[in-house]
């Protein structure tokens, strides 16, 4: 065991032994999602590396506490990416660590046409809430049977141990991308991309949003080169210039559009509904969403004093809603409403076990699934 591992397990023993409550932290750019957790802070920036990389086994092996654009950096030099598009965030969007990527389990623009962190993670090491390295997984696609425990780590949020390596599965950048631009309504937009959706086309990620009562649908193709430029022929729109585009679909990656950006301005949150991609438009009051995934991401600003009603809509339309960012000057923790959604019953217990079974003494991130914690 090398040395920062066996540091983080020698803490992690010692805070079960006394019962003291532990804050996993890498770069600390997805603070604000979830609850605030309680505990002394345990950084895992000494769990930095890469420790295999096979471009031609498309499969990166990576400590948690290696920086995200480290990775991307690498995965760019052979021309391969983490397709689901993983959100940096932070400041300068470079102080993002992989284990933080598979905690948060959040994903980009690309998430609907591609997946989720999840299906990505081919294996992991977890060091529990006994202080054992525990390995899940494996680094191809075949050898996971029973329980994939890797995959279950993804939007965790750190509630079930400390991460200490995953192994990732990469895929080739897109030999030919474009970006067509639609002025059209938010239903005109909906029906649009569940047209599409039905078609042999190169989706890859869309975006829509309203500006001053008018209404623009960004669409992005990502594919072979024939089959990109077809998609451009039979769609029409307008089409944008690649290296523009390529940094608007960035912005939005990290919520840096000036829709997104703004709510750190006003007295609003920032709320994220996942729904149906077949789901209509919701009757909810206030400026228009901003609309991912082909229907089924959209983010609302709303007072979180709306969360029942706003919640009540989600669940309606077969979705759930959660309370993604507080209002600026709200401090870290709501008074009003939870940052997540109520479980049902079934569900709420998997959840209360898998974490009681990963960590016993309860000492990894409390608080920051469950509030009552």
């Amino acid at each position: 065991m090398d040395p920062a591992l066996r540091q983080i397990v020698e803490r992690i023993r010692a805070a079960a032994a006394d019962a003291t409550p532990l804050c996993i932290r890498g770069g600390g750019t997805k603070d604000f999602h979830g609850e605030t957790p309680r505990g002394e802070r345990l950084g895992t920036a000494a769990l930095a590396g890469i420790t295999s990389y096979e471009p031609s086994e498309l499969v990166v092996t990576v400590r948690a506490g290696t920086p995200l654009a480290e990775l991307e950096a690498a995965l760019a030099e052979k021309g391969q990416c983490l397709p689901f598009e993983p959100p940096h965030f932070g400041e300068k969007g470079d102080a993002g660590t992989v284990g933080g990527m598979v905690a948060a389990g959040l994903s980009g623009p690309a998430r609907a046409s591609v997946g989720a962190v999840r299906d990505y993670v081919l294996g992991a090491a977890l060091v529990n809430g006994r202080g054992e390295v525990l390995n899940f997984g494996g680094q191809v696609m075949k050898n996971v049977a029973g329980y994939d425990v890797s995959r279950v780590l993804a939007g965790s949020l750190g509630t079930l141990g400390v991460i200490a390596e995953v192994s990732l599965k990469v895929l080739p950048v897109a030999p030919a991308e474009a970006t067509l631009e639609f002025a059209c309504s938010q239903a005109d937009a909906l029906r649009l991309l569940n047209e599409w959706g039905g078609r042999p086309l190169p989706l890859n990620a869309s975006c829509w949003f309203g500006d001053a009562g008018a209404g623009t649908l960004r669409l992005r193709l990502r594919g072979a080169v024939a089959a990109v430029e077809a998609a451009c022929t039979h769609l029409g729109g307008e089409r944008q210039d690649n290296a523009r585009a390529a940094a608007d679909w960035q912005l939005l990656r990290d919520q840096q559009l000036p829709w997104v950006a703004s709510t750190a301005e006003g007295p609003d949150a920032l709320w994220r509904l996942s729904v149906p991609q077949t789901a209509p438009v919701l009757a909810l009051d206030g400026a228009a969403p901003l609309i991912e995934w082909h229907g089924g991401q959209r983010w609302y600003k709303a007072p979180p004093e709306q969360a029942a009603r706003i919640r009540g809509i989600a669940h309606a339309a077969g979705g759930h809603a959660t309370l993604f960012r507080l209002p600026a000057g709200a401090g870290t923790r709501s008074s009003v409403a939870p940052r997540f959604g109520e479980l049902s019953a079934p569900v709420e217990r998997i959840h209360r076990a898998l974490m009681r079974e990963f960590d016993p003494h309860r000492i990894f991130n409390r608080g920051r699934l469950f509030a009552d914690e």
